[in-house]
């Protein structure tokens, strides 16, 4: 079976508290009808701290679309490969040894996809297949895992490389002035995850079973509005209770492979917001620590769209509290509206930490033509 191993994690250096998007939201704000409300909801959002990718004064302007996207290709061009390196390194294998890249990101865009990009910069072989996904949001970090599964069962001993990058502070937009849009400013940062999944060996969780479910006529409820100044993220009142449709399809895949939903031994769930996690509890029958890595994510990054299950992930290898054989759960939502979910056993002993979950990211000097260097395979920490 394969293997998801440790991720690797980062986050901008550009700090923002609950107390500064108050403040913000006053001062931009403080004319709207409705900013008590909005105020009251990104308080009970549960977010202490976000990490943008430029600072705030840059992230409130808006230089236009175009000029915007050019700092999202920028930015992952100098931001992404330090952190695959590592992930590499803790699956121990070599970019050599990938055989296809999935690159998931909702907030910028890039045709040909980055997968091209580090293909040809960081020694991966040109055969390695590509699968970009752009348009699953928040659901495609689990998505990635299931396509990675699906990649390695197709084809027995593969290696696939997951890399997620998300830059939601490039989607603010002044002029929407929505409670829900007021809401999502205060929720959303910024990150960039890897992981490996190893078709034989490693160490993580190997997952068994994956599976998808679409609760029907919500396409509205969550998506983009695409116009001349970007990207609009658009959020239904609605989507807060969505777990009580999503709930009962973890509880069918559980069941599906004979396994008891409300007694496994970790769960990495996508953390949209502290409403997701207490619902989940509450169908899956669920204490609240169940959930604390997610918790964990929310809390000090904000909401990272598809990189959430993976800061989570990164979280219980450090912890370093599972036993081999102990059985969990994979999840992402968003879109859709969408859940992505795989089930999967614990393999091996965690490994040891040298570095935090999460660590700034280093900046990576590109050449004239746009290269960065070539990287070779770092030590498994």
């Amino acid at each position: 079976m394969a293997t998801l191993c440790r991720p690797a994690v980062a986050v901008p250096e550009h700090v923002v508290t609950l107390d500064q998007t108050l403040d913000l939201a006053r001062a931009l704000h403080r004319d709207h009808p409705q900013l008590p409300l909005a105020l009251r909801l990104i308080e009970n959002t549960g977010v202490r701290t976000r990490h943008l990718v430029q600072p705030v004064d840059e992230t409130l302007r808006h230089p236009g679309f175009t000029t915007r996207n050019a700092v999202y290709e920028r930015e992952a061009k100098r931001r992404v490969p330090e952190v695959v390196e590592r992930a590499l390194g803790h699956a121990e294998l070599s970019a050599r040894e990938i055989d296809l890249i999935v690159y998931v990101s909702c907030t910028g865009f890039m045709m040909p996809s980055l997968t091209a990009w580090l293909i040809n910069t960081m020694g991966f072989r040109s055969d390695t297949r590509q699968v970009p996904i752009a348009q699953l949001g928040c659901a495609a970090g689990g998505a990635a895992v299931n396509r990675a599964h699906d990649f390695c069962r197709a084809y027995p001993g593969a290696n696939v490389l997951i890399v997620a990058c998300e830059f939601c502070s490039l989607c603010y937009q002044p002029t929407d002035l929505g409670v829900g849009s007021l809401l999502s400013n205060g929720l959303f940062g910024d990150a960039v995850a890897a992981a490996v999944m190893r078709g034989r060996g490693g160490t993580g969780v190997q997952v068994e079973r994956n599976g998808s479910h679409l609760v029907p006529d919500t396409e509205d409820w969550i998506s983009y509005g695409v116009r001349d100044t970007g990207f609009h993220f658009q959020l239904d009142k609605r989507v807060p209770g969505t777990m009580e449709m999503l709930a009962p399809a973890l509880r069918t895949l559980a069941t599906e492979h004979d396994w008891d939903v409300s007694g496994l031994g970790f769960y990495i769930v996508h953390a949209g917001g502290p409403r997701i996690l207490d619902d989940l509890c509450r169908f899956l029958e669920l204490d609240p620590a169940a959930f604390r890595f997610s918790r964990a994510t929310l809390t000090e990054r904000g909401n990272i769209a598809s990189a959430v299950v993976f800061d989570a992930l990164a979280r219980l290898f450090e912890e370093g509290s599972v036993a081999d054989g102990t059985p969990g759960l994979i999840a992402g939502f968003g879109p859709g509206i969408t859940a992505e979910m795989s089930l999967g056993s614990w393999t091996g002993s965690p490994l040891e930490a040298a570095r935090p979950a999460a660590v700034p990211y280093r900046r990576i000097t590109l050449d004239g033509a746009g290269r960065a260097p070539v990287f070779g395979v770092p030590a498994t920490t």
